[in-house]
């Protein structure tokens, strides 16, 4: 399930949670097409409790197109993942899930 609100700065946030597979990815590229470049993203997948490989990779096209995205909740695998499909991690200002923060 994905959540898509406005946050204080008028950014548009979408928290995902659930299973994050090729069909949740499918339906985040089709939302994510309709933003404009530069427009201010936050994608939350600190509720998800199965990401997928597939389904980031599905998404990692539509990542490294957007300028002005965060992505919150991934994991250093999931990280990793990002940049190896070519995503620019530095650009997208991740944030670590907490349990990993701690762990490092």
């Amino acid at each position: 399930m994905m959540d898509v609100t406005r946050g204080a700065a008028g950014e548009l946030v979408i928290r995902i949670d659930g299973t994050f597979d090729r069909q949740a990815a499918s339906r985040l590229n089709g939302w994510l097409g309709e933003v404009p470049r530069d427009a201010p993203v936050v994608l939350d997948f600190s509720r998800v409790r199965e990401l997928q490989d597939l389904g980031l990779a599905a998404v990692a096209g539509a990542l490294a197109g957007l300028g002005g995205v965060q992505v919150l909740g991934l994991g250093w695998h999931q990280q990793r993942l990002l940049r190896y499909f070519g995503v620019d991690m530095s650009k997208l200002g991740a944030g670590l899930r907490g349990d990993e923060e701690v762990l490092g």
